[in-house]
C-alpha cells in the first residue's frame, strides 16, 4: 500500500478542516489526509443560505483556508474523492475511485445528506435538494428577479432560503407540513409572529400542506399538493431535514444509532475511528444526555477537539454549542436544547420584536433562544450549566 497517513479526515466541511488546526497545535509533523467528495476547499455553509444571497459575502470570501494553508500544514487534499470502504481491522480507506489509504487515527466528519421526497417526480433534473456550495451557485444563477420559487420545509433551512428569495426579489411560495414555520423550535406565540412576517413581505404560505408530485410544463416546474393546490415554478427548492451519513462507518462495523455514537473523547467503537460534527451521536455533557447536533459551531469546535484528541490531548468534549438564524430583520442565536414541545416562558418586547424564550423541564431552563439579544450566549450556557430551578419571575430581566 502507497499511501499510509498518521492522521486521515474523511469530510471536507467545517469539522474536518477544524480537526486539521487541533491536530497542528499538537503535533507538527504526522502525515494528515483530508478526503472530501466534493471538489471545493473546506468552506462555510451558512453563507449559503444567508450572507452570499444579500451580497454581504463573496463566493470567494467563503472557504475556510486557501490552498497554501494546506500546503503548509502538509496536508494531502483527495478531493472528489467519495470514501466507500473502512476496514477498521486492517486500518484502511478505500474511494469509490479504487483509492486505498493506510491510517493511524482516522476522523469521519461525513455530516449529513439531504432528505429527498420519495414522490413522483421527486427526481426531476434541476430540482434543488439545497445543502452544498454546487447547489448555491445552481440556484442562484437562474434566481433573477421577478421569477418564482417553490420551496418545500418549514424548517430555519427553508425559511432562510424563503427569506432569502423574497430579498433577491423572486416571487417565494412556501409549502410545508406544519401549521407555522420553525415549529420545532418557536413556540407557538413566537411561530405566529414570523409567519406573518413572512406574509407581510409578500412570501406565499402554504401550511399545512405537502406536495405530492413534481411535473414539468416547458420550462416551469408545476407542484402538486396534498389539497390540491397546483404551484408553477422557475425554482423548486426542498429543505425537508437531513440524514447523518454513516454509510461509511456501517461498513466498518461501528455503533451507530441517530448518528456515529462516540464518547466523551469522540471517539467511535473503535477507539483509534473518531466523528465530529453533524454525524455524531455524543455526550452532551450540560445536559446530561446524548445528542446529535448539525449547527456551524458545534462543528467548528467539535472537529478542533478531535483533531486534539487524535493527536494525543485525551480531553472530554464539554462545549456548549450555539446556533443562529436571520429571517427577515428578526435574527436569532440559541444554545441548549431548543425545543418547542418544551415548557416556555418569554421575556419579551413585543412593541420592537426583542426577547429571550426559555425552554424548561421540570423547572429547570435547558435551552435558550435571544431573539434581536444579542452577545448573551455565554449567559445562557451557564444558566444551562447550573441546572437550578427557575420561576418566570427569576427568568425575567435575566439576560436582556
Amino acid at each position: 500500500m502507497k499511501h499510509v497517513y498518521d492522521y486521515a479526515i474523511v469530510g471536507g466541511g467545517l469539522a474536518g478542516a477544524s480537526a486539521i488546526e487541533g491536530i497542528r497545535e499538537l503535533d507538527a509533523a504526522g502525515k494528515v489526509l483530508l478526503v472530501s467528495e466534493e471538489n471545493h476547499l473546506p468552506y462555510d455553509r451558512p453563507p449559503l443560505s444567508k450572507k452570499l444571497w444579500f451580497g454581504n459575502k463573496k463566493v470567494e470570501d467563503i472557504f475556510l483556508h486557501d490552498r497554501t494553508f494546506y500546503d503548509q500544514h502538509a496536508v494531502t487534499l483527495a478531493l472528489g474523492a467519495k470514501a466507500a470502504r473502512l476496514d477498521p481491522d486492517a486500518r484502511t480507506l478505500t474511494t469509490t475511485q479504487g483509492e486505498t489509504y493506510g491510517y493511524g487515527k482516522l476522523l469521519l466528519a461525513t455530516g449529513c445528506k439531504p432528505r429527498t421526497l420519495t414522490i413522483p417526480g421527486g427526481d426531476l433534473d434541476g430540482i434543488c435538494y439545497f445543502r452544498n456550495l454546487d447547489d448555491y451557485l445552481r440556484t442562484w444563477k437562474v434566481a433573477a428577479e421577478g421569477k418564482s420559487a417553490v420551496v418545500i420545509g418549514g424548517g430555519f433551512i427553508g425559511s432562510e432560503l424563503a427569506a432569502a428569495l423574497n430579498i433577491c426579489k423572486l416571487h417565494v411560495t412556501m409549502i410545508f407540513p406544519g401549521a407555522l414555520l420553525c415549529d420545532r423550535v418557536l413556540p407557538d406565540y413566537l411561530g405566529r409572529a414570523v409567519q406573518q412576517r413572512f406574509i407581510e413581505k409578500g412570501v406565499r404560505i402554504l401550511a399545512s400542506d405537502k406536495p405530492v408530485s413534481f411535473s414539468r410544463n416547458g420550462g416551469k416546474f408545476i407542484t402538486r399538493t396534498e389539497k390540491g393546490e397546483a404551484v408553477e415554478s422557475d425554482i423548486v427548492i426542498v429543505g425537508v431535514g437531513v440524514i447523518p451519513e454513516m454509510e461509511l462507518a456501517k461498513s466498518g462495523g461501528l455503533e451507530v444509532g441517530n448518528g456515529i455514537v462516540v464518547n466523551e473523547y469522540l471517539q467511535t467503537s473503535r477507539p483509534e475511528i473518531y466523528a465530529a460534527g453533524d454525524n455524531a451521536f455524543f455526550p452532551y455533557r450540560a445536559l446530561g444526555q446524548p445528542m446529535r447536533i448539525e449547527h456551524w459551531d458545534h462543528a467548528l469546535n467539535q472537529g478542533k477537539w478531535a483533531g486534539r484528541n487524535m493527536a494525543g490531548a485525551h480531553e472530554p468534549f464539554t462545549h456548549q454549542p450555539y446556533f443562529f438564524s436571520d429571517l427577515f430583520e428578526l435574527g436569532y442565536e440559541a444554545t441548549g436544547e431548543v425545543d418547542s414541545r418544551l415548557e416556555t416562558f418569554a421575556d419579551w418586547q413585543k412593541e420592537n420584536d426583542t426577547g429571550v424564550i426559555y425552554y424548561l423541564r421540570e423547572g429547570k431552563v435547558r435551552g435558550v433562544m435571544m431573539c434581536n439579544v444579542w452577545d448573551k450566549v455565554e449567559a445562557a450556557r451557564e444558566l444551562i450549566r447550573k441546572g437550578e430551578m427557575m420561576s418566570p419571575d427569576k427568568l425575567r430581566g435575566l439576560i436582556r
